[in-house]
């Protein structure tokens, strides 16, 4: 527990889900899942984990874009005394709700004790599913705009495009953002050959998982959408088998 943090207090938990698929979920998690006397969070992750649960728990849902109401309504009942998880998919310290409990735990200069339990990010479900895409220097980009300026993410595009990163993009398109990707693509194209491979994936572990595997010519030919992870190779990148590697150098210092 951190310095100065009061243990007679309540506590929150900001606990990561995974991908989806529950026998991906960390032990810590499930447990801080069952032991929380109030569960916060999105409804369709809580409905991924709700078998998960505790019966006695009190379940807090809301809809998309209410970030902040989830994460100040965690902090204020971990305030008065309860033990709360606060879920997210993938992993929390990712694109996720860790940053934002800080932020506004550090604004109203809270005591309550906060514990960060990681999960396996899309990145990484992705790549698992896609093959070994990220076995050498990668970079993650979010193509959202909401809260970053366009303008500052495409000057990160503009910078990891030519360093030869395999770059992993994060909510490519949704249905009133639709451009960032094609001008990504076109960032992209300035610094690399269309046949550098791409793979899109969506759905990663779940039911409804899709995996595809194309180029950066012809990426925009599959279908994107807000829950899907696009990975673009770099240079070494390689199919093999209907899986995408990228080599970490081993067959050039050892002969392989």
């Amino acid at each position: 527990m951190t310095t100065g943090q009061d243990s007679t207090r309540g506590s929150l938990t900001v606990v990561g889900l995974g991908p989806g698929a529950t026998d991906l979920m960390a032990p810590r998690a499930l447990a801080a899942l069952t032991e929380a006397e109030i569960v916060v969070g999105y409804r369709t992750y809580l409905d991924l984990v709700r078998d998960c649960l505790n019966p006695k728990s009190e379940v807090i849902s809301s809809s998309m874009m209410q970030e902040i109401d989830r994460c100040r309504k965690a902090l204020q009942l971990a305030e008065e005394g309860k033990k709360v998880a606060l879920v997210c998919g993938g992993d929390p310290g990712i694109y996720a709700m860790a940053g934002l409990v800080y932020e506004l735990a550090k604004a109203e200069d809270t005591t309550v004790a906060i514990d960060i339990i990681p999960g396996i990010a899309a990145l990484n479900s992705c790549a698992a599913v896609l093959g070994a895409p990220l076995m050498h220097d990668f970079a993650a980009i979010s193509l959202s705009d909401l809260m970053t300026p366009w303008e500052l993410i495409e000057r990160r595009l503009q910078a990891v495009a030519p360093a030869d990163f395999v770059v992993v993009i994060y909510n490519p398109k949704s249905k009133k953002r639709t451009d960032q990707i094609v001008r990504a693509r076109e960032i992209m194209l300035e610094h690399r050959s269309p046949e550098t491979p791409v793979g899109i994936v969506s759905g990663a572990t779940r039911e409804h998982e899709t995996v595809r595997l194309t180029t950066l010519g012809t990426m925009l030919d599959e279908e994107i959408g807000m829950q899907t992870t696009v990975i673009i190779g770099n240079s070494q990148t390689f199919f093999w088998r209907d899986k995408m590697i990228t080599p970490r150098g081993y067959s050039k210092k050892y002969g392989l």
